[in-house]
């Protein structure tokens, strides 16, 4: 096995699915890896700050402006998984209709409290409280999950009543219950990219880590864990 490991930094959403993959990966290739994974805010504020990395997978937007930033090498950019955002209730609790964008917002309304997270799909729920005219009418039952804490945690611990994440983040917690995707009229998919640092001293290395992370023979590990390939 390769000695110096590729150091790969991930945000949690793509963090069951890169734990089995880089494990597997390492196991066939020889080379060597270390993997760490934090919320993604976090994960981008390390490679703003310089950090020494080799490879780092987070919301495809992020990748795009650390590499406009000079923080990636230009032009490593590659696609690995889409991922698509969920509706948790603790376990056990009623489960109310979703199945329609007005559904869900009757839900939103009636829940005594809703918890989603910094990341993508936080923002995007953000606009669409404002869009459907609600956001101050529930401002006060808000619950934002602090960075790298997931929403299934605080349902799990009776801290809400309904949760909104990364399918990928909810679908492995106990103690809650998925009852479904976001309706399909507003369905948030997010692409999560990989790029390499220009601290990476072994570029061969990475891109063919990032090759296999997107190509076909990974699928099915991304099916497992709630994502899509890209």
């Amino acid at each position: 096995m390769t000695a110096t490991p590729i150091k790969v930094m991930t945000s949690l959403a793509t963090r069951e699915f890169l734990v089995q993959y880089l494990a597997q990966y390492q196991e066939t290739s020889g080379q060597a890896i270390a993997c760490e994974n934090a919320g993604g805010v976090e994960i981008a504020r390390r490679a703003r700050a310089d950090e020494v990395f080799d490879v780092v997978v987070l919301a495809s937007a992020v990748i795009d402006a650390l590499q406009a930033e000079g923080k990636l090498v230009a032009g490593s950019k590659v696609d690995v998984v889409k991922s698509s955002a969920a509706i948790a209730v603790p376990a056990g609790a009623a489960r109310p209709d979703i199945g329609t964008e007005e559904a869900l917002k009757r839900a939103i309304l009636a829940a005594p409290s809703v918890c989603y997270s910094t990341g993508p799909s936080g923002v995007y729920l953000e606009s669409l409280f404002a869009r459907w005219g609600i956001a101050d009418a529930i401002k006060a039952k808000l619950v934002v999950a602090p960075a790298g804490v997931p929403v299934g945690s605080l349902l799990a611990a009776g801290k809400a009543a309904l949760g909104f994440q990364q399918l990928s983040e909810l679908i492995h917690l106990a103690g809650i219950e998925v009852i479904g995707p976001l309706p399909a009229t507003i369905q948030l998919i997010t692409t999560f990219s990989a790029g390499i640092s220009p601290t990476c001293r072994q570029i061969g290395a990475a891109q063919k880590l990032l090759a296999g992370m997107a190509s076909a023979s990974a699928a099915a590990t991304k099916r497992k864990h709630g994502l899509e390939p890209a």
